[in-house]
């Protein structure tokens, strides 16, 4: 991939680096394997990101990492915090992860234990791309602030969605008209947050 990510970044874009291999194949690949099993292979993949990305400058590249965009109970996915200390080794200007999922708004205590390394931004989906159901802009306020609170410095926070919209090809979960609503409530509640923050 290195051509390609190189070839982004020549283009004068941002590489936003997706994968849901180093949070969602716990569930799918390793659920019968010991944690640390899964682990290793995090490791090895962040390994391969550094590899890939060489010669990018790191502020010009995202990771987002997820638990899977489908519409499941996610009961078997695997906690941040055994996973924090090894993604933080990507060599990555931001961190990007789905923390509007009812399943994991509780993820952001694992940044207290495990703080945000220096220079690296984190972009909080505060809103859920699997759901039909506009989030009201206090919500995603009150999501933000408490992202920059888990932090310690709300100039390092950038809100996002969860993940994409539209994860597979033919596969609609969230209907058109909604996807624009919702992004108009995260501008709404972003504005909020920056009066609160600010």
């Amino acid at each position: 991939m290195r051509k390609e990510y190189a070839l982004i970044h020549d283009r004068g874009l941002v590489l936003q680096i997706d994968c849901p291999d180093l949070a969602m194949e716990r569930s799918r690949f390793f659920q019968d394997d010991p944690l640390e099993r899964f682990l290793a292979m995090v490791d090895l993949h962040v390994d391969a990101i550094n590899q890939a990305t060489e010669g990018i400058p790191a502020d010009r590249i995202r990771l987002h990492v997820c638990w899977g965009n489908y519409d499941g109970p996610h009961t078997h996915d695997v906690p941040l915090e055994p996973l924090l200390p090894i993604v933080y080794r990507a060599r990555v200007g931001a961190l990007s992860l789905p923390l509007a999922s009812p399943r994991h708004q509780h993820e952001l205590r694992a940044f207290r234990r495990h703080p945000l390394p220096d220079g690296m931004l984190f972009l909080p989906g505060v809103i859920d791309s699997t759901t039909n159901v506009v989030e009201h802009p206090e919500v995603v306020a009150d999501r933000i602030v408490a992202a920059a609170e888990a932090v310690g410095d709300r100039t390092r926070i950038l809100a996002g969605v969860d993940c994409g919209f539209g994860t597979f090809a033919g596969s609609q979960l969230v209907e058109e008209s909604v996807v624009w609503a919702k992004l108009r409530t995260l501008r709404e509640g972003a504005d909020l947050a920056t009066k609160r923050l600010w």
